[in-house]
């Protein structure tokens, strides 16, 4: 009769801690993984600004890059071909914003679509704001990622009475969804490139809730306050 082996050295028994440490990493990733997928796949905004995004930051690199090259080169643009400005971010997180030091057919603005791509901002949404701003504490603001363009821009050279910016990025974030989003984006470029001067025709922006000087408008409200 053969006598059964012992353990062999070369075989250890499994360390229980290491099991529990390996246990928790494949918890962690299964984690990040369901993050990812509810962050970039499953909400409609986040889809748009990756697709979007990510096609138009495509199309308009070999301008992009053409341009930081010009500004670089130019004795007018001494630090560089970039500003680098704090921003708050989505849940008060802070970051640092990139854009091109030029605001010719806003160039400054497409620069940015890194961030989008990245998750930093959105294409639509409130403007970002210094840290040190004091609206940027608003609880409002924090629920939803800044953006390149927003219902303030364009409506700010509209003739309705109703265009403080604050209040409209407030209205956008309470009433804010895919087709209002799109609709804003449509309507960016026209607005960008209007000289400020011009007054175009009203047109009226859909929403899922009436915009008017009540919405948002505390009791002694001002906008210089």
């Amino acid at each position: 009769m053969v006598p059964h082996p012992g353990p062999s050295p070369a075989d250890p028994a499994p360390d229980p801690a290491r099991r529990r440490g390996v246990e928790r990493a494949l918890d962690r990733a299964r984690a990040r993984a369901l993050d990812f997928a509810l962050d970039h796949l499953l909400d409609p905004k986040r889809l748009l600004d990756l697709t979007l995004g990510a096609l138009l930051l495509t199309l308009t690199a070999p301008l992009l890059a053409a341009t930081a090259l010009a500004l670089t080169l130019t004795p007018r643009h001494p630090g560089g071909a970039f500003t680098h400005e704090p921003r708050v971010g989505l849940d008060g997180r802070v970051f640092t914003v990139h854009s091109l030091a030029t605001r010719r057919h806003r160039l400054d603005l497409l620069s940015r679509l890194p961030h989008v791509v990245r998750g930093e901002m959105s294409l639509v949404g409130p403007a970002p704001l210094a840290p040190g701003d004091p609206r940027a504490a608003a609880p409002w603001r924090q629920h939803v990622r800044p953006g390149l363009t927003g219902l303030a821009q364009v409506r700010r050279r509209s003739p309705w009475p109703w265009d403080e910016p604050v209040l409209l990025d407030q209205h956008y974030v309470e009433h804010h969804w895919i087709g209002l989003d799109l609709v804003i984006l449509a309507r960016t470029p026209a607005a960008a490139t209007a000289p400020y001067g011009a007054r175009p025709a009203a047109a009226r922006i859909p929403a899922q809730g009436h915009l008017s000087d009540t919405d948002h408008r505390p009791r002694g409200y001002s906008a210089a306050g």
